[in-house]
């Protein structure tokens, strides 16, 4: 029942009547709410850590990462997806799905989520298959849409993860990894879009980011797969080859120049002596791991 869930539950008696609040008090009562979401998602992360060692292993062999969910979590999901392309350089590989389609990014389309057959036709229109990952995003653990779209996944062989923000959900119970981080009632009741939305980021960061790691798309600290297509990115380009190679402004510039603005390949090229084509080559036969290639040719 909704009205079990803790994320539509009211303060507990004697908190705070937040319209009686001045905005000092009613801001830093957020913040400290916002606080505890951290020690909720840390509650989750061995869950997390098996979901992403899961869905990685699929995508190293040329599977997808879908995130579908209805209102605020289908929005969560599409603002991650869209991020991997700049940051990692992957496109169609991260992809978010919300009810209602783009339009419900602007516009609300909340009936939607009420159709499980809609979730199971949108995963349908995009192929699922054996080496996907399909993350099930659901604040209230229960929504039909969402439920849809992993049973769709889950008798198409797809790897299917659940995430909500209450306990003993349906949609942790279905999926192969089930994510419950147990944030409670809302400042505002019932209004997801806060401690559960913040949680959710944090849980889709950490899925998105590992799984880009796992895949060899960073060395260190370092985005080195992000696209240098403006003024502030190159730069940011040209200090990532400094700082992983040791190498001056004038060597990594004409490094980058020769490869494309592509900082993985320059790298590759200063730290290996490889020309471009050989770097990538290189790069290719290890997976994309910059590492391995450093490592193999030091």
């Amino acid at each position: 029942m909704l009205d079990a869930l803790t994320t539509e539950a009211s303060s507990p008696p004697g908190g705070p009547e937040i319209d009686q609040l001045s905005v000092t008090d009613l801001i830093a009562l957020m913040n400290e709410r916002d606080a505890t979401v951290a020690t909720a998602v840390r509650s989750v992360l061995p869950s997390i850590a098996a979901a992403v060692t899961a869905a990685a292993a699929r995508m190293r062999d040329g599977g997808r990462l879908i995130y579908v969910g209805a209102g605020t979590s289908g929005r969560l999901g599409v603002l991650d997806a869209s991020e991997v392309p700049p940051t990692f350089g992957l496109d169609d590989v991260v992809v978010g799905v919300i009810a209602g389609g783009p339009a419900a990014l602007l516009s609300a389309a909340e009936g939607i989520e009420d159709d499980d057959q809609a979730g199971a036709a949108d995963l349908a229109a995009l192929g699922v298959g054996p080496l996907d990952t399909v993350v099930g995003i659901a604040s209230s653990g229960r929504t039909p849409y969402v439920l849809g779209a992993l049973a769709h996944a889950a008798d198409n062989g797809a790897l299917t993860i659940g995430i909500a923000c209450n306990l003993g959900t349906p949609v942790a119970r279905v999926a192969t990894h089930g994510i419950e981080v147990p944030v409670g009632p809302e400042v505002v009741s019932g209004s997801t879009r806060l401690g559960a939305g913040t949680a959710t980021k944090m849980v889709l960061n950490m899925i998105s980011t590992a799984t880009m790691v796992q895949l060899g798309k960073t060395y260190g600290s370092l985005m080195i797969d992000m696209r240098a297509n403006n003024a502030k990115l190159r730069h940011r380009a040209v200090r990532m080859v400094t700082e992983a190679t040791g190498a001056d402004d004038a060597t990594a510039v004409r490094a980058l120049d020769e490869s494309g603005w592509h900082a993985k390949l320059a790298i590759a090229t200063i730290l290996t002596g490889l020309s471009p084509a050989e770097a990538s080559q290189a790069l290719e036969l290890a997976g994309g791991r910059l590492r391995t290639v450093i490592e193999e040719r030091g």
